[in-house]
């Protein structure tokens, strides 16, 4: 069973048959980063970065899908999520995902590998691929763009950090997960197993160090500025991903992105929230997989 000390001196245990990672990578910066992996050994290879508050399981759909069309697609934990190992000095910043990224490629041999983030994980990848610390051969950002709208990040914040004291059982979570989506609670709610952690006393808390979302809120206009700097310079194909309704990511934020990154392309996904894998993963999985087969195979 993996344990991670946190909450002072209690300790948060994974839930009995949470599923375990294909492969694990050690960094030097004392976080072990956790991964699934889906494909042929010889498939292209294609990195996928979950949001902030989530997981890796939320690519099991197209991970296996990305397989099938012949990449080898690996889903990390980030640092301070799901198995991946909590940073020991508490440090979240672009910085330090994008080393752990770096690490995880050269760990892995992975060769020019295409990179595929959602939220957090879409700036990561867009930090890496314009500064350079990873070489990558295409970059697909899915809901995520310098310009986010504050209202949206604000009541995505407040989701995150509320309840600190934990929930007393899976359909407590499953109710508040359901009043935040305004979608209603699933058949089943197994799956939030793998998504929690339990303390000594039995209480349920999410898998993440809260500590990240401290880094995430500190400074929104420099964060702006950086990423901003970055879609100016990322020169690999790139493809913006947006959900239609999504109250993080707008239209306008979008096109603010296409101006600043003029030769990349860009799917609006219809029903889709900034939950974009969640709510249409059939017609995500078709943008991504179709853009990369035809941008990979060209090179353009």
């Amino acid at each position: 069973m993996i344990v991670d000390a946190h909450l002072g001196s209690a300790q948060l245990e994974r839930l009995p048959g949470s599923p375990t990672p294909a492969l694990t990578v050690a960094t030097p910066h004392g976080v072990t980063v956790a991964a699934d992996v889906w494909g042929p050994d010889v498939g292209r290879p294609v990195v996928l970065l979950h949001g902030g508050g989530q997981t890796r399981h939320a690519w099991r759909a197209i991970g296996p899908r990305l397989g099938t069309a012949g990449c080898q697609a690996f889903a990390v934990d980030l640092r301070g999520h799901g198995d991946t190992s909590w940073a020991p000095d508490g440090d979240y910043s672009y910085d330090r995902y994008v080393d752990d990224l770096t690490a995880v490629v050269a760990a892995l041999a992975l060769d020019r590998p295409a990179l595929v983030g959602a939220s957090l994980g879409g700036s990561i990848a867009l930090v890496a691929a314009a500064d350079g610390a990873t070489d990558a051969s295409a970059l697909v950002l899915v809901d995520s763009a310098p310009q986010l709208e504050a209202r949206g990040v604000a009541d995505l914040g407040a989701f995150m950090t509320g309840r600190p004291d934990g929930y007393a059982s899976l359909e407590e979570i499953a109710d508040e997960v359901a009043r935040f989506t305004g979608r209603g609670r699933p058949p089943s709610i197994a799956g939030l197993r793998k998504n929690v952690r339990v303390d000594r006393s039995g209480r349920y808390h999410w898998h993440w160090d809260r500590r990240f979302m401290g880094t995430e809120r500190s400074d929104a206009v420099t964060r702006q500025e950086r990423l901003e700097a970055c879609a100016r310079k990322v020169a690999v194909p790139t493809l913006l991903v947006r959900g239609a309704r999504s109250d993080l990511l707008s239209e306008d934020g979008a096109k603010a992105f296409l101006e600043l990154c003029p030769h990349s392309e860009y799917v609006s996904i219809a029903g889709a929230s900034h939950m974009v894998v969640n709510d249409r993963n059939d017609r995500f999985a078709d943008a991504v997989v179709e853009f990369l087969a035809r941008r990979l195979a060209t090179g353009t």
